[in-house]
Formats: C-alpha cells, sequence, structure tokens
C-alpha cells in the first residue's frame, strides 16, 4: 500500500468494518473486460480466513465468468462522507474501505447452501434467527463463496471540528 498511514492494520478494525458494511462489489476477469457487480453478502471469519457469502441467479454473465475463472476480487466500502474546503483542489473524502483477492466456489452441499445463506441474512438483518430454506426455493438459486487469500485496509478519516 502505498499510503501506509492510511492503511488499516488492526485485523479487528478491518472485520468492523466488514461487520457494519452491507454491499460489497465483486471484480471478475471476463475474457479481455473486467466485469463489476455490487452484492449484499455475509461472512465467516475463522482462524483468521475471510469467507465472502453470496448469492444469485442460476444464470447469468455472473456465473458464465465465474464457470470460466473463479478467480475474483473485492471491495467493500462505508463512512463515506464529503471533506469541503475553501479551494475546489483541496475537497477531498473519508471513508473506510476493504480490497481483497480470492477464489470463488460455487456451492451444491444442501447444507452448505442453507448456510451461506443464513450467514448472508444474518449480516444483512442483525437477526440471529435461523431460517430454514426448501429444496425447491434452493434449485432457482446459487450460493457461492469467496475464500479470500488475502485483504487489506484503508482509511481517510473525518477531520475534527476544532
Amino acid at each position: 500500500m502505498r499510503r501506509k498511514e492510511k492503511e488499516i492494520i488492526d485485523v479487528n478494525a478491518k472485520m468492523d468494518l466488514i461487520k457494519n458494511c452491507k454491499v460489497c462489489r465483486i471484480g471478475l476477469a471476463d475474457d479481455t473486460m473486467p466485469y463489476i457487480v455490487p452484492l449484499n453478502y455475509g461472512y465467516d471469519f475463522d482462524g483468521n480466513i475471510l469467507t465472502l457469502f453470496f448469492h444469485s441467479a442460476n444464470v447469468g454473465k455472473k456465473m458464465e465468468i465465474i464457470k470460466k475463472n473463479n478467480k475474483a476480487c473485492f471491495e467493500i466500502d462505508c463512512d463515506n462522507k464529503l471533506i469541503e474546503a475553501e479551494k475546489a483542489c483541496n475537497y477531498s473524502y473519508a471513508f473506510k474501505s476493504i480490497i481483497g483477492f480470492g477464489e470463488i466456489l460455487i456451492l451444491n452441499n444442501i447444507n452448505e447452501k442453507n448456510d451461506g445463506l443464513n450467514k448472508i441474512m444474518r449480516h444483512q438483518t442483525g437477526k440471529e434467527t435461523v431460517y430454514v430454506f426448501q429444496n425447491e426455493e434452493l434449485k432457482n438459486i446459487t450460493v457461492y463463496k469467496m475464500v479470500v487469500k488475502e485483504f487489506t485496509g484503508k482509511q481517510k478519516e473525518f477531520p475534527l471540528k476544532r
């Protein structure tokens, strides 16, 4: 990272950011053209391994790309706020973000799909409710996870008023 003073080093601070944000953008490589899509997500952090969970339709551009090339990157950001200034060139933006890389795996096992969907629901709703999805419901969606190989955090704090 070029701007080391903005790096979020503490893993707990990075996980707080992942907990507080709700949208993740995944970047995929479609032959010669990149493809980015925003998704709601769930997550698991176990033994210092971050896993992100997503769901979507069984068909579509995203699924076609993942089946050809499951390597992906992701970006999550929140706490964005404009920092105003007297001169246009001195405007800035406060933010917190996570960027990482990994591989996407499609979940085929019914129990894994249920678990992944519950992680998404838990993260998005903030509720500990355990949902049971019917096989008929699960046939109509794809649940997949990204096993993250590495991720970094970066932030620019909003300046305190004096």
